[in-house]
């Protein structure tokens, strides 16, 4: 079964095709601080999207709930 061929593993090999020949052979890197702090924002900036992602959906039902109110206060009125 091929390997598959992740965009990360493509992007190092564009950047540096050294460094790829370094991840793929499991040579440690040497920036694993920067490593680590770039994973904890990428880990933040996930959760904050699924935060505001729960808040739009929130959003559109609330308004879905007063449109549905008013068109029941107006048909109520006309009945």
């Amino acid at each position: 079964m091929p390997r598959t061929l992740r965009a990360s593993e493509i992007a190092v090999y564009v950047y540096c095709q050294r460094a790829w020949w370094y991840q793929k052979s499991g040579v440690p890197s040497e920036n694993t601080a920067e490593l680590a702090h770039g994973s904890a924002l990428h880990a933040q900036h996930s959760r904050e999207t699924a935060r505001i992602t729960c808040l739009q959906v929130a959003g559109y039902g609330l308004l879905l709930a007063a449109l549905v109110s008013v068109v029941v206060y107006f048909m109520h009125g006309i009945l």
